[in-house]
């Protein structure tokens, strides 16, 4: 099913952990209205800037698939309201800066990245429906010493 011009439903819903775990990652209709309005406000606009295709590592997580990869349960990518994605050729952090200052979204997160390593990490974006956008503005990296998940710092530490 095409979402939009160039997202499929397919490529929003892929799931490397669901399908190495037998988890059904089929979206209900209304995660799938979510996916489209995240493909035409925030994925279509972004492949048009950079002239190349956005690579979606992640969309849509079923609460099962999303409870396997350590998501949180009250992450978007359950509601089809978010993805993690790059560009390839492109920094991340310049996706991150042009997003933050052009598009409406609810949350916007550089996730990974080191600094002076521009293809480091991806990119969080979600736009939900439910409620205004927050334009709340993360950089996240991993824990050090072994830790699994992530420490948050608001805006984004590019350099």
């Amino acid at each position: 099913m095409q979402l939009s011009p160039n997202f499929t439903l397919a490529e929003l819903t892929r799931s490397d952990t669901a399908t190495r775990l037998g988890i059904d990652n089929t979206p209900p209709p209304a995660v799938i209205s979510a996916l489209r309005h995240l493909c035409e406000r925030v994925l279509e606009p972004t492949r048009r800037q950079f002239g190349r295709p956005v690579r979606v590592n992640s969309g849509y997580r079923s609460p099962r698939a999303n409870s396997a990869v350590g998501g949180s349960d009250t992450s978007q990518h359950v509601f089809g309201e978010a993805a993690d994605l790059e560009i390839p050729g492109i920094a991340n952090g310049d996706i991150a800066i042009w997003i933050r200052d052009t598009l409406v979204f609810d949350q916007l997160i550089l996730e990974a990245y080191t600094p002076g390593q521009p293809s480091s990490g991806w990119v969080h974006v979600s736009l939900t429906t439910r409620r205004v956008p927050r334009k709340s503005v993360l950089t996240a990296t991993p824990r050090g010493g072994g830790q699994r998940g992530m420490d948050y710092r608001p805006g984004l530490i590019i350099g």
